[in-house]
């Protein structure tokens, strides 16, 4: 199998131009290839309504090849609209220093169409929001919670801007989940001279202020400095504080757990941090 790389999706959103920056600097720092990926979901355009029951007898075939003609020639004005996203893609990718990143063109539903290329997919970056979806600040499009509740990858989900991190939080809840995703981030050269806050939300037992201190030591072989915060209150909140005070460029946390009910709860903790978040979100299985 050829070496995974990194999967950017674009698309026509104001959040393109995040992902492209976002993927260049993912691309360099891991030292993998960059593929651009632009899906043309045809469920996913607003309904039309079907006239082809109101034509009358009498022109109703002669309307019906028109209608056909007319949906071709969108379909083609899609394709070429993709198709120039994707070269302005690379170009953004060359300036931002990334030698011949890859493009593709597919048609299907966007997380059916993610699902098929996620074992050449090391990480995969997509914007907060799409080009269809509502620009309400709390929304979450429904096609990116598919993404992450069907995907296993690392994901990063962009707001509109990206600049390389120079601070993140790591949210740790003292789980093996979270040993796990601290030993992916000390194993990767992702955040190599970072300054890491690692940042757990509760009353932590003489057991979670043992797992912190491991923790630290494990991301200390890579990060330029670790910090341990121990923090009161509501998660989201606590971390969003933190965040704002500490001037931190990008959060790192566990995605949705592998239960069935867990899947199911909109007001998890996930949803709801990436749902609010103004930052990067990093999202480790």
């Amino acid at each position: 199998m050829s070496e995974r790389h990194v999967t950017a999706c674009i698309d026509g959103s104001a959040y393109s131009p995040a992902v492209c920056d976002a993927a260049a600097w993912a691309s360099l720092r891991l030292g993998i290839g960059l593929t651009f990926v632009h899906v043309i979901d045809k469920a996913g355009r607003v309904a039309e309504s079907d006239v082809s029951g109101q034509i009358g007898l009498g022109s109703r075939e002669h309307l019906l090849a028109e209608l056909a003609q007319l949906d071709e020639q969108r379909a083609r004005l899609e394709r070429e609209q993709g198709r120039l996203m994707l070269e302005a893609a690379c170009e953004r990718a060359a300036a931002d220093g990334v030698a011949n990143a890859a493009s593709r063109q597919r048609h299907g539903a966007l997380a059916e169409t993610l699902v098929e290329l996620e074992g050449a997919t090391r990480l995969l970056v997509i914007g907060k929001r799409g080009e269809t979806a509502d620009t309400a600040h709390e929304h979450l499009g429904s096609n990116l919670e598919r993404v992450i509740r069907s995907l296993h990858c690392p994901m990063l989900i962009t707001p509109p801007g990206f600049t390389a991190p120079k601070r993140i939080v790591v949210a740790f809840d003292g789980s093996r989940t979270s040993k796990a995703m601290i030993e992916r981030i000390a194993a990767s050269p992702l955040f190599a001279d970072v300054v890491c806050h690692l940042v757990f939300v509760g009353e932590a037992s003489d057991e979670c202020r043992k797992k912190l201190d491991d923790a630290k030591a494990a991301l200390d072989r890579v990060c330029a400095q670790v910090t341990i915060a121990v923090l009161d209150g509501e998660v989201e909140a606590s971390l969003r504080a933190y965040e704002q005070s500490n001037d931190i460029d990008m959060l790192v946390m566990g995605a949705y757990g592998h239960s069935r009910i867990r899947h199911l709860l909109v007001g998890s903790t996930t949803t709801e941090m990436i749902r609010r978040a103004t930052l990067p979100v990093l999202i480790l299985r």
